[in-house]
């Protein structure tokens, strides 16, 4: 795999700060070296990650998640990643982190120039790394603040889970500085699209309404399982009509001050109990979503 190991490396390996790092075939040692600095990953984001939940030590939901780390490498055009080696070095971190409350994959194009080209036939870089050493806390509810920047439902990397995280790091840190713990977003015509790193359900007209995939949103694992599971208990949660759901409908939860619920991989499902400066109340519908999805995922590890 390129990039990975070396002293031209950059990042620090094995158990350090609480993470075990595994990359180049082994978990590395503390203070070893991970990624060349050439990586196109490094260089130009040009990589795909998933990041799960751990739970018991065992990671939530990898098969699904190794679908969609699958499904965003070829989008990008990198070839499948190998599903036997991620399993594999999966079973070794968490082996060697047993307080793992997260685990993150990520697969890059390997070594490449400086420019966005990339170096045919150059191996990937994969790792794997297994943090915090703590257990992650219980799932709380959100505080969430709307953000005046946009997702482009037409990108050429829309729905693909890839390492260009920078737009989510400016939307969240506005968050962050207003208080809150997540960044709601909108899509280029006017629709509600997704968080940072989390979907989105809206409470309206009794029903549990999850903005369609064709808004630009990531087909998020957590998403699939609410649908599916709330669907199968009979409760009315559904994706919505491509328009079903415009920007302004968060002003109808501000105005009842309820009905808004965030999912994602760590977050699992949890209320919003404030959106921007007022204070939101959990619906019943939505707590009953909530319980379900907990039940049902202690069920089933990899469901």
């Amino acid at each position: 795999m390129g990039g990975a190991g070396g002293a031209a490396g950059a990042g620090v390996g094995g158990a350090a700060g609480g993470l075990v790092v595994w990359a180049d075939g082994r978990v590395l040692a503390p203070g070893e070296r991970v990624l060349s600095p050439v990586d196109h990953g490094l260089t130009v984001g040009d990589g795909v990650f998933e990041t799960c939940g751990v739970v018991g030590g065992r990671a939530f939901a990898l098969t699904r998640h190794l679908d969609r780390l699958r499904a965003s490498a070829r989008g990008l055009g990198l070839d499948d990643p190998d599903e036997d080696l991620l399993r594999d070095a999966v079973t070794e971190v968490l082996r060697q982190a047993p307080g793992a409350g997260r685990l993150r994959i990520t697969v890059t194009a390997g070594l490449g120039p400086l420019g966005s080209a990339r170096t045919p036939g150059e191996p990937q870089t994969v790792v794997v790394v297994a943090g915090p050493g703590g257990a992650v806390p219980a799932p709380a509810p959100a505080r969430a603040v709307r953000v005046p920047w946009v997702r482009n439902e037409r990108s050429p990397v829309v729905g693909l889970k890839t390492t260009s995280y920078a737009e989510n790091v400016v939307a969240l840190a506005r968050a962050t500085a207003q208080g809150a713990d997540e960044a709601l977003l909108a899509n280029t015509v006017g629709d509600l699209c997704e968080g940072t790193g989390s979907n989105v359900f809206v409470e309206v007209g009794g029903e549990l309404l999850t903005p369609p995939l064709s808004s630009g949103c990531l087909a998020g694992i957590t998403r699939a399982l609410v649908l599916e599971w709330s669907t199968a208990a009979g409760l009315p949660v559904r994706e919505a009509a491509p328009g079903e759901l415009p920007w302004s409908v968060l002003d109808d939860v501000v105005g009842r001050g309820s009905g808004l619920v965030l999912t994602g991989s760590v977050r699992t499902t949890v209320p919003v109990v404030r959106l921007d400066a007022t204070p939101l109340d959990i619906s019943p519908l939505t707590q009953r979503v909530v319980d379900l999805y907990a039940t049902r995922a202690a069920d089933d590890v990899d469901p």
